[in-house]
């Protein structure tokens, strides 16, 4: 059976999040990436009254001090995943989006045998989806490259949710925090090690989309 139509995709997945957000649409979404955050109360306090919470592959939410949250109500995650405490805990009181953008090239893997046997996974359209991130990042001429899955979440918020303030923390490209160069690269991790930089990422590019989504004003990076 062939995949629904793209605007189909788009109200479909919109459908599926706004219960997450309370059943109307979200004023602010926070997306909390993986990059390692000392402590802030003032931070964690403005991801846990977004309406809504994203994040992604590889993360702990707050346990003592404060710095990025307690809440989660959508994981954003690939197979390669290499998880963290919180990646499945509670996995049936979350809706899970799986961006498998290398399906577009090559990649064809099967979900890994140890995931949870009941979770049930959204996939996020390549056609709808991916390939506009690929092309806020201008990579159209690029021939086998595309988002990280941060940065491709920041992206999918704003296009189901364009009125919505997009809050981001956790980014290894927002300013001033080092980002890795060379595709053997490591991006250090809030929780657990390094997670190595394939050679399909543009992280100077991505960081420039970062930056002009910031000037354009709808989206909010939370220091």
């Amino acid at each position: 059976m062939l995949p629904p139509p793209a605007p189909q995709q788009t109200q479909i997945l919109r459908r599926l999040l706004l219960p997450r957000a309370g059943g109307r649409l979200p004023r602010t979404v926070a997306v909390v990436g993986n990059a390692p955050l000392g402590p802030s109360a003032g931070r964690a306090a403005a991801i846990d009254a977004a309406d809504l919470v994203v994040r992604m592959t590889t993360f702990a939410v707050d346990r003592h001090e404060p710095a990025i949250g307690t809440r989660t109500d959508v994981v954003v995650l690939h197979r390669a995943v290499r998880p963290g405490p919180d990646t499945f805990r509670d996995h049936a009181d979350r809706l899970y989006l799986l961006a498998e953008p290398g399906r577009a090239f090559w990649e064809s893997e099967p979900l890994p045998p140890w995931w949870p046997a009941d979770l049930e996974l959204i996939p996020i359209s390549n056609r709808e989806f991916t390939s506009r991130t690929r092309s806020a990042m201008r990579l159209g001429r690029v021939a086998v490259a595309w988002p990280t899955t941060g940065t491709l979440a920041v992206h999918l918020m704003h296009r189901l949710f364009p009125h919505a303030r997009i809050l981001l923390a956790g980014s290894s490209l927002l300013p001033g925090v080092p980002a890795a160069r060379g595709p053997a690269a490591g991006l250090d991790h809030h929780w657990g090690g390094p997670v190595t930089l394939t050679p399909e990422h543009r992280l100077d590019r991505e960081g420039r989309a970062l930056a002009s989504w910031q000037r354009a004003g709808w989206l909010e990076p939370l220091a």
